[in-house]
């Protein structure tokens, strides 16, 4: 038989692939036909926590004797609690992603991804170099991955159009789902090397674990070298897994197939040139909205703060999502030079935070009824419980990877699980730094299960969550597992 595009096909699966291939095009066809869209995830999420909650004894309504208290709440009670918990961080992501897509699209950056999009030549070595682009992007920094992976994702399929549209959406949003949190940008790592930002707690178990200062040195975690060969590993099994997966050229779902129109991202017929700058100022105004001295003025000013703000600190230590913002705000300044280009820039970008802005409040209210009400700590008991020292690591890993499908933050998450991983870890005799490695690398491979990050990927490619989880699904598949094994296999070898 053949599908709606002519393309032949036995029993739903298309006959003339391999089975990594066929594999993810069948979990793809399942998500396009049952999976709602990233809203409906987490409506249906919110309800899955509340279920779970209930039938493990949480009380639907109750208060804490104490009303400045943070745990003891029942159900309703937490959601309500959290639902605006995640505002300010809800704002740093909107200011994160258009700025990022403010960088993306300047002049300079746009002509490399242009440059970049060029080098593959045939649809699944576009794919896998996506996914090669996307995770050493992650590496560097998750935020500016997430857009500048997606706009390259577009590109290369302008220029190798028979290449699966789906697929490249997937592999540009691939960094979040391995590399990333063993990168600079790492939320727990950042977290338990600076003092203003892990929490007196979780110090204190880090003090009983022999760390004196109460603190753990990135040296201690993302750069060991075993942290360095697992990010590795998992690298490799991602780009390798993004050959395998991709489809065919005659079986491709491309572009032109979904609708969706691809202009250049520079040139002629460019979405991001909608006005010229011919360089005439008939009024003051005009002028001033053409003229780059005050934005000159302005990224000095930026400069000079962050000079002043970094000086005497670790750069790693100190960076922190506000500081990362203002970076990313005095670059896109910097590089479209002129104030009404960037006004434009933001103004493009600005549809691509939506999703956040709609979905993160009601995370939020998923991450209350968990850090507010006993459903966390039971579920840490039931892992000490059931683990020893050779197996807590990729224990660990499975309960971060489960946990972050609900509270898709890993620095708010983290927050929740430190206190009690790192006190399970000392009485294991487990090296802490290297629990942080291990969650990392759990934490990130449940965000290939969920929809909660990919919706600036999305708004960039025109997509939707069910067209892209086949994919990400599959990748899932092969790197959690590889997740799992690095840390296993390399545990014996590091040293409390």
């Amino acid at each position: 038989m053949a599908d709606s595009h002519g393309k032949h096909v036995k029993h739903g699966l298309v006959e003339d692939e391999g089975p990594l291939a066929r594999t993810a095009l069948r979990f793809t066809a399942f998500t396009e036909k049952w999976l709602p869209d990233a809203f409906g995830f987490v409506l249906v999420g919110t309800f899955v926590v509340l279920v779970f909650g209930l039938v493990t004894g949480e009380p639907l309504l109750k208060r804490p004797d104490n009303p400045a208290a943070t745990k003891g709440y029942g159900l309703i009670d937490a959601w309500g609690l959290g639902f605006w918990s995640l505002i300010t961080f809800t704002l740093q992501m909107a200011m994160i992603i258009i700025g990022g897509y403010a960088v993306a699209t300047s002049g300079p950056v746009a002509r490399l991804i242009t440059r970049l999009a060029r080098i593959p030549k045939s649809p699944r070595t576009a794919v896998a170099f996506v996914a090669a682009v996307a995770m050493l992007a992650s590496y560097l920094n998750w935020a500016f991955s997430l857009i500048f992976a997606a706009i390259l994702a577009r590109e290369v399929a302008r220029n190798v159009p028979k290449a699966d549209y789906r697929a490249l959406g997937a592999m540009a949003f691939l960094g979040l789902g391995t590399v990333w949190a063993q990168g600079l940008s790492g939320s727990a790592a950042l977290q338990v090397a600076s003092a203003s930002s892990s929490p007196a707690p979780v110090q204190e178990v880090i003090r009983a674990g022999g760390h004196a200062s109460g603190l753990i040195p990135l040296s201690d975690t993302i750069f060991t070298w075993q942290a360095i060969v697992a990010t590795l590993f998992v690298y490799c099994v991602g780009v390798g897994m993004a050959w395998f997966v991709a489809p065919g050229e005659d079986n491709s779902r491309t572009a032109e197939h979904l609708g969706i129109e691809l202009k250049p991202l520079i040139g002629r017929g460019s979405a991001y040139n909608g006005q010229r700058d011919n360089g005439e100022a008939r009024r003051p105004g005009d002028w001033l909205e053409h003229s780059p001295l005050f934005s000159l003025l302005v990224v000095a000013l930026g400069a000079v703060y962050l000079v002043r703000y970094f000086e005497g600190k670790s750069f790693f230590n100190a960076l922190d999502l506000n500081t990362v913002n203002l970076i990313l705000f005095l670059l896109a300044m910097l590089l479209h030079w002129r104030p009404w280009r960037m006004a434009r820039a933001v103004r493009d970008g600005a549809p691509a935070a939506a999703g956040v802005l709609l979905q993160f409040p009601l995370y939020g209210g998923i991450f209350g009824m968990i850090a507010y009400t006993g459903v966390s700590a039971r579920l840490a008991g039931w892992l000490v419980q059931a683990s020893n020292q050779f197996f807590f690591p990729p224990l660990v890993a499975i309960y971060s990877c489960i946990l972050g499908v609900f509270v898709p933050s890993g620095g708010s998450k983290w927050v929740i699980e430190a206190p009690y991983v790192l006190q399970a870890a000392n009485e294991l005799k487990v090296d802490a730094g290297w629990m942080v490695v291990v969650y990392d690398l759990g934490e990130a491979s449940a965000n290939l299960l969920q929809p909660f990050w990919m919706l600036p990927t999305l708004a960039i490619l025109g997509l939707k969550a069910r067209d892209i989880m086949g994919y990400t699904f599959t990748m899932f598949l092969a790197c959690f597992p590889a997740a799992l094994i690095a840390v296993t296999l390399l545990a014996p070898h590091v040293t409390g």
